[in-house]
């Protein structure tokens, strides 16, 4: 019985232990692409800004 209840408690702590490293890895990726696009959209815009030169 005890026995059961620790595997039982060990793969719950396994299972919540990869949800929350797919949570991490998840924002991590989306920050990574969001900043990645925002310094893309920023040079765009300092492109099409700055004068042109003679």
């Amino acid at each position: 019985m005890e026995s059961q209840f620790l595997n039982v408690l060990a793969i719950t702590a396994i299972v919540l232990l990869l949800a929350v490293t797919g949570g991490v890895a998840y924002l991590t990726l989306a920050d990574w692409r969001d900043r990645r696009r925002f310094e893309k959209e920023n040079r765009e815009v300092r492109r099409s800004v700055a004068p042109k030169r003679k």
